[in-house]
């Protein structure tokens, strides 16, 4: 598979990190990302860094590069982490582990990969851990094994309660499954259920989008992340698009689906905290996503994973062969990285604190941005809450524009 990541600069062998990006780690929210980069079908519609058996073909021989020897590949990256932090690392705040799919992994490894996290960095004492699940990828004894192993939440893969539109983005997961194991998390003290959604399939009808929106809220989750399908260049999907199987997803029919999940979600007691994430309360927030959000720090581990601490961003390998066969001899699986100056610092604030609820502190923004607030309030886009400029329900769906005009 091709690379896409950037090029950025040369990362050194050794992991280490300069001596300035280092200062206040332990001041700042810390939280610790694993890349579990396997699937057992690859969907339509998915970009991300994931390899099915298939994939890897003969690569799944190298030691760290299959599913049953990865996490210890990972474990040592976690070290690595130690090494390069020293005593200054805070503890851990939340633990996330995405993908692919984590939990094609066993709960032992992943059991494991949480206890060395726990070991190396030490956990916070009421640390958020997260792992993503497709609902035919656990069973009951599997979340129960979990959740003693110390997982806090878990967020489902449902995206559609119709099999059409699931067929669409060869997702092969039976929807009447999803209650089962939102049932069985509940049974096995998971603190924190997610149900993740996705709209705007072709040939998904309002019909069908408000079905799902039902199924997922009869589950009573805690928490949903709702999401317009991208067409990513390169997937199966951009191919069926191109080739004039599928239409490409109009942005009107978009536009309307968010703002029905919005007042659906709205109506059952799920607030907005993030344009495409509602919680129940406060606690029900995803603490590790809101870590990206307010630029804090965190380390990524696995192939393709990104890490930042104190305005340094890199990214790992992408290859699970490649990843492991660096681990294997003891070097960091950094690819590249990239010192962020002050000014692109500024700016990713303006991108992403726009994003949530607490809005953007309009001291980040510089003169010609603080001239254009105006005129995102008087259009509706937006409002000042005291020293902050947060998106109105209209603005959440223009939110790219009130960025460009912020950033003129």
């Amino acid at each position: 598979m091709p690379s896409a990541l950037p090029e950025g600069e040369p990362a050194p062998a050794d992991g280490s990190l300069p001596e300035a990006a280092l200062a206040g780690v332990g001041e700042r929210p810390f939280g610790v990302y694993v890349h579990v980069p396997f699937c057992t079908v690859r969907c339509g519609y998915c970009d991300f860094n994931t390899y099915t058996v298939a994939d890897l073909g003969t690569a799944s021989g190298v030691p760290g590069a299959s599913r049953t020897t990865y996490a210890a590949a990972a474990v040592e990256e976690v070290r690595l982490a130690r090494r390069v932090l020293g005593d200054r690392a805070a503890p851990v705040e939340t633990v996330f582990l995405g993908g692919g799919t984590p939990t094609l992994l066993s709960p032992a490894d992943l059991g494991s990969l949480l206890g060395v996290i726990d070991g190396e960095l030490g956990l916070a004492p009421d640390a958020e851990v997260t792992t993503e699940a497709n609902p035919d990828s656990v069973s009951r004894a599997d979340l129960e094994a979990l959740r003693e192993a110390g997982f806090t939440r878990i967020s489902f893969g449902m995206q559609s309660a119709v099999d059409h539109v699931l067929r669409v983005l060869d997702r092969t997961h039976d929807p009447a499954r999803v209650p089962d194991v939102v049932a069985w998390a509940r049974s096995a003290g998971f603190e924190q259920v997610s149900l993740d959604l996705i709209y705007g399939t072709p040939g998904e009808s309002p019909a069908d989008w408000e079905a799902s929106l039902a199924a997922a809220l009869a589950c009573a989750p805690d928490h949903v992340s709702a999401y317009s399908l991208i067409v990513e260049d390169g997937t199966a999907l951009a191919r069926r698009v191109r080739r004039g199987e599928l239409a490409m997803p109009d942005e009107d029919d978009l536009a309307d689906k968010y703002a029905v999940a919005d007042e659906r979600l709205e109506s059952a007691g799920l607030g907005w905290y993030e344009v495409s994430n509602w919680a129940r309360d406060e606690a029900a927030r995803c603490r590790h996503n809101l870590l990206y959000w307010t630029g804090a720090d965190w380390w990524g581990v696995g192939p393709g994973a990104h890490s930042h601490v104190g305005g340094v961003r890199w990214w790992n390998v992408r290859h699970p062969a490649a990843y492991a066969e660096r681990i294997a001899a003891g070097l960091s699986p950094a690819h590249g990285r990239e010192l962020l100056d002050a000014e692109t610092r500024r700016v990713e604030r303006v991108l992403l604190e726009l994003r949530v609820r607490s809005g953007l502190p309009l001291d980040v923004l510089d003169e010609a941005g603080r001239a254009a607030v105006g005129a995102q309030v008087a259009g509706g886009l937006a409002v000042v809450e005291g020293d902050r400029l947060v998106l109105t329900a209209r603005g959440r769906l223009l939110a790219d524009g009130v960025v460009r005009d912020l950033l003129p």
